[in-house]
Order: structure tokens, then C-alpha cells, then sequence
């Protein structure tokens, strides 16, 4: 793909995993959106949501794996599905690039361990969990979108892990609250500690409006392309944690993250408007984004 892709004004797809469970998907413990690609009867309702989001406006559609991590699989007793899963979520948005050939499909690389917490495993564990997931994804996918992660280090591993497979890559950084990720560094080290040879581009993942505007300015100032994944949750930081929560939960995690009501589709095209007209050439939507959200975005294009 064009390299200079996101140097225009592009529309993204919105929140997978909450959108699914809005249109019906039963929660299934912490396998989340992964519930989608387990049970089949969810197969057609996974392709409609991305079809969706096209009708929407989006110009990118992103694999469904988010929670098709080894570790989230492992903890569920479904690690032996790791391979199929993934390979299915693939085949379906490829289904949905077929109808839509102008859209390409970014490979999600989630966290590997946690989410909104920096990985401080092993470093050739986390790199070998990112390579694995990749693999599968690689012949569906026209690059690979690092989804919501915490550390320098995490990204650094992720990039050494896809370089095999000479796609390039978009950056989705993590921060709950503040100027900072999770690991304590900074937006600017993604860039300034690592080499990049493919990178297409850096955005704020799964962060408030509210929060992305405390940081804009850094990331204007990176020189690259930049943009935003938005979501709508209350805050990404609830209390004991992100896991501890969810493992008390139904498997929802709006349970204990809540859900805005204020930021209707008309609220978040104002934001993301403001963030365009200050650069942001990468728009597009996260938890509890719907495509009603992505439309109003579309028209911004």
C-alpha cells in the first residue's frame, strides 16, 4: 500500500466489541468480541458490523482480534482455537473488502498481555505472541494497526515481530488519563526510541476526546501523520483495575468502565472536527463508537 496513505483525511471503523454486543452478541466471560468468531451463529452478524461501518464512511475496517490474544485465549481454555479464530476473523473481513474492494483492512495487533497496562513480561514472549498473531493475519490484511498499547517497549517488540512480513504499520498509543502511557514514558519515545522504516502513522487508541486534546499538541509536533480512535467510556483507569473489573463483571465492559451519554454522533464530529482542523488526518472511533458516530465523522472528509 502507498506509504503516505494517511497523509489524507481518512476515515476509520468505530468500536468492534461493544457494537456486537449492542446488536445481540451474548457476553462470554473476558473473551469479549472474540464471541463473535467462537460461536458461528455470530459469523454474519461480525460481517453486517463491518459492512456497517463501510456504509458509514470508513475507509479501514480492523480484524476483529482484539481478544484473540494467546494469553486472553489461554486464561479461557481455548488456546488450541488460537490459529482458527484468527484466521477466521480475516476471512471475514476479507468477505467484507471483496464487496468493498476501496477498503483495506488493518491487521489488529492487541496488547498481549493486559489491556491499559504495559506488558513487563519476557521480551522474547511478547514478541513471539505478537509474531504468531501476525502470521495468521498476514495474508488478509493490507497492514498491521498496533491496537491500544502501553509501552515503548511493547511497540518495539510488535514492529521487530512483523518486519518478516515488509507491511507497514500504524501506531495506536494508549492513555488513560494525563500526558502519559501507562509505562510512564511519553507519546514522543514511541517515536524518538525506536526506528521506524514503515510506519504510516501514530494515534491516541481508545482515549477520550477530552484526553486526546491534552496531547495534541506532541503529537502535531511528531511530524507524521496523526489522528484518534475515540471511545466513550467513563474512564479506562476503574478501580483494582482493568482485569480484576472484568473478571467481577458479565462480560460487558462498559459494566465498569461506564458509557457517556454525552457524546452523541453530533458531539464527537465536533471534536474530531477541532482535531482535524489542528491536523489530524486519521479519524475514526473506538469503544462504544458506533457507525452512526463514523458517518457523522465521514462527513468531514
Amino acid at each position: 500500500m502507498n506509504k503516505d496513505f494517511f497523509k489524507e483525511t481518512r476515515i476509520l471503523d468505530g468500536g468492534m466489541g461493544q457494537e456486537l454486543l449492542a446488536r445481540g452478541m451474548e457476553p462470554n466471560g473476558t473473551l469479549w468480541s472474540a464471541n463473535a468468531l467462537i460461536q458461528e451463529k455470530y459469523h454474519p452478524l461480525l460481517l453486517d458490523t463491518h459492512l456497517d461501518f463501510i456504509k458509514s464512511g470508513a475507509e479501514v475496517i480492523v480484524t476483529n482480534t482484539f481478544t484473540l490474544r494467546r494469553k486472553r485465549l489461554r486464561d479461557n481454555n481455548i488456546e488450541d482455537r488460537f490459529e482458527y479464530l484468527n484466521k477466521k476473523a480475516g476471512e471475514i473481513a476479507m468477505k467484507a473488502k471483496k464487496l468493498n474492494p476501496q477498503v483495506l483492512i488493518a491487521g489488529g495487533l492487541p496488547p498481549q498481555n493486559v489491556t491499559y497496562e504495559a506488558d513487563t513480561r519476557d521480551n522474547n514472549i511478547i514478541k513471539n505472541d505478537f509474531y504468531d498473531q501476525a502470521k495468521i493475519l498476514n495474508p488478509f490484511v493490507d497492514f498491521f494497526y498496533f491496537d491500544v498499547l502501553s509501552s515503548v517497549k511493547e511497540f518495539s517488540l510488535g514492529i521487530e515481530a512483523i518486519k518478516d512480513f515488509n507491511k507497514p504499520y500504524l501506531i495506536g498509543a494508549h492513555i488513560s488519563k494525563g500526558t502519559k502511557l501507562p509505562s510512564n514514558e511519553s507519546i514522543s519515545d514511541i517515536i524518538n526510541k525506536i526506528e521506524h522504516k514503515n510506519l504510516l502513522g501514530l494515534m491516541l487508541s481508545c482515549v477520550s476526546p477530552e484526553n486526546f486534546e491534552k496531547n495534541l499538541d506532541e503529537i502535531k509536533n511528531l511530524g507524521i501523520p496523526f489522528g484518534f480512535k475515540l471511545n466513550a467510556f467513563i474512564t479506562t483507569t476503574p478501580k483494582d483495575g482493568y482485569l480484576a473489573n472484568y473478571l467481577k463483571s458479565n462480560g460487558n465492559p462498559n459494566e465498569f468502565l461506564g458509557q457517556r451519554k454525552d457524546l452523541t454522533p453530533e458531539k464527537i464530529s465536533e471534536f474530531a472536527k477541532k482535531f482535524k482542523d489542528a491536523g489530524a488526518t486519521i479519524l475514526g472511533g473506538c469503544c462504544e463508537t458506533r457507525p452512526v458516530h463514523i458517518k457523522e465523522i465521514s462527513l468531514l472528509k
